[in-house]
């Protein structure tokens, strides 16, 4: 059903005698734009080229016309219920009649005009439902623009997650550099052809160690839109890799138990920028050291259908989260760290993990003599991709 723009005429059915050109008329002189379906699939071809409602018999309702009618109300977007006003026959309610009513239950939002109608009554029914079509536009029109701010929010907060690791990559990248420089120098030096390959082999090594920085990097603004079959492990090493110098310098230990776990599929771009979230919030929870434990083990959903696959869990000895914000820590513009934070982390984090059909959990304490977070995640091995597709289509 097309709904790219704020279509507002109306479709007419009514494939005996003169019904149709006398309602086309008075809806004309009321300055309704309208058109005569001569037959269902007409009308459907009409109502999927966009229309604010559709006046429809009862007579035109064979089985095939419901039928073809029924396909495409079936296919409308989330935000839409459009109006079809049936003109039905006149007479009490018998075994007819019910067997009609059953039959058109599948069209879905219908208004029952008994005939002969007013015209007025007419009239005033169709500016009805076509004031109702306009508050579906609108909402479609908010569904659409708030994709679109929420899509600005996340790509912030990507970028905020670039500039908190600029420090970091910075360091990382320059002692390789420096160790590169020096081992040149010794190379201009040595006089040993065995020494010089050494240090070759070793520059080598070091500009490895950059590429491999520089590549991490970029794969945080990378958008794949394909998922493909990720390891946990290897994306959470990767994460750890560009926090290595800060997380060594503020004396923060990690931990890390790898179970044995089959890949699943992911967007390996956005779990990276998830877990790049969880351990940057562990950090600046640690500012005195500590010990941050990460965990990727297999596990199942047993609150969801026993779904299989992993579970990573992130814990720090930090200062632990506060109930009151705990609350709604998954909330935009919450946040732990005063000024210093988007507040836009969790919320993005929250988001990542719901595209993969998966579930976080927190718990927290905030006790001196406790104090800690835990953020637990769930990802299946095979998530539903398809009902963001079909989210975002809605809204289009």
């Amino acid at each position: 059903m097309n709904s790219q723009k704020d279509d507002l005429r109306v479709i007419v059915l009514a494939p005996t005698g003169r019904d149709g050109s006398l309602i086309c008329h008075l809806l004309s002189s009321k300055n309704i734009s309208c058109v005569h379906a001569v037959s269902a699939a007409a009308a459907a071809l009409e109502v999927n080229t966009g229309a604010g409602a559709l006046i429809l018999a009862e007579e035109a309702l064979t089985s095939q016309g419901i039928e073809l009618l029924a396909r495409q109300i079936a296919i409308q977007p989330s935000w839409s219920d459009f109006p079809i006003i049936v003109l039905t026959m006149a007479g009490e309610v018998d075994a007819e009649s019910q067997r009609r009513a059953l039959l058109r239950q599948p069209l879905g939002n219908m208004i029952l005009v008994e005939r002969p109608a007013r015209p007025e009554t007419l009239v005033s029914t169709v500016l009805a439902a076509l004031r109702s079509r306009r508050r579906q536009y609108q909402v479609r029109d908010y569904l659409a623009e708030r994709l679109l701010v929420e899509a600005a929010l996340r790509q912030s907060e990507k970028l905020a997650v670039v500039g908190r690791l600029s420090a970091s990559i910075a360091h990382e990248i320059n002692n390789p550099l420096a160790s590169v420089t020096n081992l040149l120098y010794l190379m201009g030096r040595s006089s040993s052809l065995d020494e010089t390959q050494a240090y070759t082999l070793a520059a080598s090594n070091e500009l490895a160690r950059v590429s491999e920085i520089v590549t991490q990097t970029l794969s945080i603004y990378r958008q794949n839109s394909k998922p493909s079959l990720v390891q946990i492990p290897e994306i959470v090493n990767s994460a750890l890799a560009l926090y290595k110098a800060r997380l060594s310098s503020a004396k923060i230990v990690i931990e890390r138990d790898f179970r044995e776990c089959p890949p699943v599929l992911a967007l390996a771009g956005e779990l990276r920028q998830l877990i790049l979230n969880l351990v940057g919030n562990a950090f600046d929870a640690m500012w005195n050291g500590g010990t941050l434990k990460i965990r990727v083990a297999p596990s199942r959903e047993r609150s969801n259908g026993s779904r299989p696959g992993i579970r990573l869990t992130i814990a720090d000895t930090g200062v632990g989260i506060q109930p009151e914000i705990k609350e709604h820590l998954f909330e935009p513009f919450v946040s732990t760290k005063g000024n210093t934070g988007t507040g836009l982390g969790l919320w993005v984090s929250s988001g990542i993990v719901q595209k993969h059909s998966g579930k976080i959990q927190v718990r927290s304490n905030s006790s001196i003599l406790a104090a800690g977070t835990v953020f637990s995640v769930f990802l299946p091995e095979q998530p539903h991709f398809a009902h963001i597709q079909r989210a975002i289509a809605s809204a289009g």
